[in-house]
């Protein structure tokens, strides 16, 4: 039972830093300076999934942040932006907000089976105690 909820545990951990990296793009979706000022759109992340393994048995979900490298920044023309090159053109992030709310759904509703599949074990268990007594 224990094995169950770790398992359940590292699931409900990876969709909320899948929450938190959604939420960290459309935060930065008008982003056009890094965190030193130099003018560079912030590039898109997002959380990249493996099973992670214990003595070769399922042990959970592993995950890692990635920076979206294949998708070129958005430009947009805007000869008055103090970030714009010389022709005029501002380079935003390359996310799309319609996107990321799609992956904040399906994130939301994996956190939420994860959730009722944490409830479900604990009532297996707590009925497994009960037929022990």
């Amino acid at each position: 039972m224990f094995r169950t909820i770790d398992i359940i545990t590292s699931g409900l951990v990876s969709q909320r830093q899948r929450l938190n990296t959604i939420a960290e793009n459309v935060a930065n979706i008008n982003t056009t300076r890094d965190a030193e000022g130099n003018t560079a759109p912030f590039q898109r992340r997002f959380v990249a999934f493996s099973a992670e393994k214990s003595d070769g048995k399922a042990a959970g979900v592993e995950y890692q942040v990635e920076k979206d490298t294949t998708s070129d920044p958005r430009r947009v023309y805007e000869p008055n932006h103090p970030d714009a090159d010389g022709e005029g053109y501002v380079s935003y992030p390359n996310i799309n907000l319609v996107t990321e709310f799609v992956n904040a759904l399906e994130a939301s509703r994996a956190y939420e089976a994860n959730v009722v599949s944490f409830n479900t074990t604990q009532k297996i268990g707590d009925m497994a105690l009960r037929i022990l007594a």
